[in-house]
């Protein structure tokens, strides 16, 4: 079942790529006491994802957090050393990138897409949402091979 607006986020293990190396972060606990701006890619380094839905999220954060953003959260079904690598690559220091390398967290909330016929299996869809104290205020989630609703700028007209 696909997560909707109003359910407060599953609890499930993802990785945060730490400046001593892989950190386990548990969303509940994470995303507790403030409101972030989630994001989600197929992968890092692909295509859209490094040209526009990053960059775009990295362009508007100061105005995402005037609106009263504490954080920009990215996650893909990729493990910790590549999104870190991902973040630092696009000048990222403004969004958490968030590990989901198993899939679990995308799972969880119903939003994973099979991208067997790119060579890349199990993923989760391109989708964006507002979450405050862990619970979904707005879920924003593209229909294949769109990118439009999970942008920044989407997002800030949301707020």
């Amino acid at each position: 079942m696909t997560i909707s607006v109003g359910d407060k986020l599953p609890d499930v293990t993802l990785i945060k790529a730490g400046p001593e190396g892989p950190e386990k972060v548990q969303s509940a606990e994470y995303f507790a006491g403030k409101t972030v701006a989630l994001f989600s890619v197929p992968g890092a380094f692909t295509p859209t994802c490094s040209a526009r839905h990053l960059p775009g999220y990295v362009e508007k954060a100061a105005e995402l957090k005037a609106k009263g953003v504490d954080e920009i959260v990215a996650t893909a079904v990729n493990d910790a050393f590549v999104m870190g690598a991902w973040k630092s690559a696009n000048g990222a220091d403004e969004v958490t990138m968030l590990a989901d390398g198993n899939g679990d967290f995308a799972e969880a909330v119903g939003l994973t897409m099979d991208g067997s016929g790119f060579g890349l299996g199990k993923r989760g869809q391109r989708y964006s949402m507002i979450v405050t104290d862990g619970v979904v205020k707005e879920l924003n989630v593209e229909q294949p091979g769109d990118f439009s609703v999970s942008s920044a700028e989407y997002l800030l007209g949301q707020l």
